[in-house]
């Protein structure tokens, strides 16, 4: 197992932002983690990730180690997080790989900012249109019909807001099993002691409503999503861009994939992730890995 520092750094938005480091050569990756997760659950791809490459994997604000003082109301609010984080420690990324929302975020970064990085890599990404956000039905299943529009709503909805938020504030680390059993770790599961790092590192999140309601109207596409007019910004990424997806993602969907690929034409290569979930770090780290070093290498 390769050593991996966890380290602060104090950004002028007012937050401090942790991150955890593990050394290599000259070309610097960036991991930005998804929604309920942070820093600590990339620990896997970190240890194998070849050693030509310095990493660090930033703990957004609210979530894992960082402070909350900003309430977050976009995606454009984290990317420009990242950017204070990167110009902070100096970096010059070579390539970012956002996973699930984390992937939302890179696209941001990468359309905002000149020369972002040379390759980006996005693991289960949200679509370019966003991650809709359907409020509960009478069943208690997401009703389609009914995308939510307000972060008010977003804070209202019983059968996943309310729901996740209630076994974050019971520290309920059963509930949260049974929720990443069911949509996350359907093929494979870490090992117990890592399960329970996982969880307690979940129980850190103070941002859960406004990441759903960041994601619901995040749009960089030239598209309407449902509610509102893309901005058009997805033609400001001019790198090239691997798209990953597990063949079983219960989390993102084939269609918001496709989404994805359509906005970014040629500038995406797509790569369907076998047997796997929303969470190949688990299902299939040697697959993962090596899919994207030949993407970073080639």
């Amino acid at each position: 197992m390769v050593e991996v520092e966890l380290s602060q750094v104090a950004l002028p938005n007012g937050e401090n932002v942790a991150y955890r480091g593990r050394e290599g050569g000259e070309k610097v990756v960036l991991l930005i983690h998804g929604n309920m997760t942070s820093s600590k659950h990339w620990d896997l791809l970190m240890d194998v990730l070849d050693s030509q490459y310095k990493l660090y994997a930033i703990d957004l604000p609210g979530f894992g180690e960082s402070t909350y003082h900003n309430e977050i109301r976009s995606i454009r609010d984290l990317s420009k997080t990242v950017k204070q984080f990167i110009e902070a420690l100096g970096l010059e990324p070579y390539a970012l790989i956002g996973w699930s929302m984390g992937g939302a975020v890179s696209l941001q970064y990468c359309a905002d900012y000149d020369h972002p990085c040379e390759k980006l890599v996005l693991l289960a990404s949200g679509s370019t249109r966003g991650f809709p956000f359907y409020g509960t039905g009478s069943d208690g299943l997401p009703d389609l019909s009914h995308r939510l529009k307000t972060l008010h709503e977003v804070r209202q909805d019983t059968g996943k807001t309310q729901a996740v938020q209630g076994a974050y504030d019971r520290q309920d680390k059963e509930f949260l099993k049974m929720m990443w059993n069911q949509l996350i770790y359907v093929h494979n599961q870490p090992d117990e002691v890592k399960y329970d790092e996982y969880l307690n590192d979940m129980l850190t999140q103070r941002n859960l409503a406004e990441i759903y309601q960041a994601l619901n109207i995040f749009n960089i596409s030239h598209q309407h999503n449902g509610l509102s007019d893309g901005t058009g910004e997805v033609d400001q990424i001019d790198i090239p861009v691997l798209v990953m997806r597990g063949e079983n993602d219960l989390v993102v969907t084939e269609p918001m994939t496709n989404e994805l690929l359509e906005d970014l034409g040629e500038r995406a290569t797509f790569k369907l992730l076998e047997s796997c979930g929303h969470s190949p770090l688990v299902d299939d780290l040697k697959q993962l890995r090596h899919t994207i070093e030949d993407f970073l290498t080639n």
